[in-house]
């Protein structure tokens, strides 16, 4: 009886969620409560791949996926115009066009079982695969598409013949993972937006932005390239009401805030900030999203040194969930659909200190304090939309002279306080402004002795084992429990 009395409370819960209708306007849309499965996944996978990942090139610091409008736009000059028309007419030469590259966009040594099985062991809770670009290749069969460009331009009729999105979107559901798109809402050449945007948004966008939605059921929809118009051109509120409505997607999806050229950090789900240190505040749902290195599609001209390491992912990650926002993570296949290894690596080493340390992470909320500083002249990081400098090792572990660093970074579930330390304390870690209930119990993740520890007046002192490092849980950033606090 107390099976079938959860199971009648679960499906009058969705026939609620389901009632809720949504009309076509920013003040109803905005009134939907973000699914709870985003806020506390915390850490999720972005996926740049099209025919761009071919030529993989960018000038370094810019977009590798921006290629075709660097090509032949000589208005981005400073974005490597001249550099990307030296490489291109070296390489290919000047009569070989962007859509040559679609035949040896190839994806023959695509797995998405792999893909799925390294994103898992990543740790990361959802996955955003570019669905189409700025280019308007789609990685789905797509009518609209080939019919407004004249020519095959999907995944499924050209280039590597498969359904790029399916194949992943069903490996990824093997998984407890949420599987998403990336979506852009313009397409730089395409005939029918450059001679009648109407025209090309009632006839084109929203049919295949429906047609996406209902095939594959996202349960994450990240638009982009929303500038050039506003959001009544864009027909936004409108398919947004469809969206939350009606669509395949309606119970789980989660928005961002790119839906008109005016809309970014005003309406939507949650706001986006890129290659940036995220949110001032945690008023609303936000989320960062970088590469590992500079570009988000995968670019040859990058090296070693233009990557961020594991640690520098690690902190970021650690930085951003404290202080109450989600990281999402880009990887750039390459053409024939392989992750690069380098990639693979710093996924597989930020899951194995998730491993140990998730708990602090997944489903945590925002502690009144969001980190502690050791002595110093407190500088955090500056707060914008897009590339704004995130130096996070000079907010950690290696701070400029006479400068302070985060020497905790909290995090909050339920009456369980999370501080992560980037630096393992040495003998004692003073916990300020604090308060512990008599009996409370503090541990180290990973480590299987309870940790001794007194009250002393506002702050709790926690004396730290002497661990060798073979005998230290992670690497990294360590995380103290303190199971109990009053405040």
């Amino acid at each position: 009886m107390k099976h079938i009395i959860i199971v009648i409370a679960l499906i009058g819960s969705l026939k609620i969620v389901s009632q809720n209708k949504y009309d076509a306007n920013w003040k109803s849309i905005d009134s939907r409560p973000i699914p709870s499965w985003y806020t506390d996944a915390k850490f999720g996978i972005f996926i740049h791949w099209g025919p761009y990942s071919v030529p993989a090139f960018s000038k370094v610091g810019e977009y590798s996926e921006w290629y075709w409008m660097n090509l032949v736009n000589p208005n981005r000059v400073k974005n490597g115009y001249h550099e990307t028309n030296e490489f291109h007419n070296n390489v290919y030469g000047k009569n070989f066009t962007y859509p040559d590259f679609v035949p040896l966009f190839d994806c023959k040594m695509y797995d998405p079982d792999q893909w799925a099985d390294i994103f898992q062991k990543s740790g990361a809770k959802y996955v955003v695969l570019t669905s189409k670009h700025h280019d308007g290749y789609t990685l789905w069969p797509s009518k609209e598409s080939d019919k407004s460009w004249g020519r095959p331009w999907s995944s499924t009729n050209s280039g590597p013949g498969r359904d790029l999105l399916g194949e992943l979107t069903k490996a990824v559901r093997k998984t407890d993972l949420k599987m998403g798109i990336y979506y852009s809402l313009y397409e730089w050449f395409n005939p029918l937006y450059t001679s009648d945007v109407d025209l090309y948004v009632e006839k084109h966008m929203i049919p295949q932005f429906k047609d996406v939605v209902e095939n594959y059921a996202p349960s994450i929809i990240f638009t982009d390239g929303e500038w050039d118009y506003p959001h009544t051109t864009w027909k936004s509120t409108e398919l947004l009401s469809w969206l939350y409505n009606e669509s395949a997607s309606k119970e789980d999806v989660v928005i961002n805030d790119r839906w008109g050229k005016e809309t970014r950090h005003h309406h939507g789900g949650y706001y986006t900030t890129e290659y940036g240190s995220g949110m001032p505040n945690a008023d609303v749902p936000w989320e960062e999203n970088r590469g590992m290195a500079h570009s988000f599609g995968y670019s040859k001209t990058e090296n070693i040194e233009d990557y961020n390491s594991t640690q520098e992912l690690l902190y970021m990650l650690i930085d951003i969930v404290s202080r109450g926002g989600n990281f999402l993570l880009d990887i750039g296949p390459t053409a024939d659909g392989r992750i690069p290894v380098i990639m693979q690596e710093r996924l597989i080493e930020m899951g194995e200190w998730l491993e140990i340390n998730g708990e602090a992470i997944y489903g945590t909320t925002l502690n009144k304090e969001t980190c502690q500083w050791t002595k110093g002249k407190v500088a955090d990081a500056k707060r914008g939309r897009y590339k704004v400098k995130y130096d996070v090792m000079r907010l950690t572990v290696n701070p400029e002279a006479g400068f302070a660093a985060k020497e905790a970074f909290f995090t909050k579930k339920g009456t369980d306080l999370y501080a992560i330390c980037p630096v393992f304390p040495k003998n004692q870690l003073t916990v300020k402004n604090v308060t512990l209930k008599s009996g409370a119990k503090i541990e180290l993740l990973g480590y299987d002795k309870a940790l001794n520890w007194k009250q002393q007046g506002a702050n709790v002192i926690i004396d730290v084992p002497a661990l060798s490092p073979s005998e230290a849980p992670c690497e990294y950033a360590w995380t103290f429990k303190m199971s109990g606090i009053k405040n």
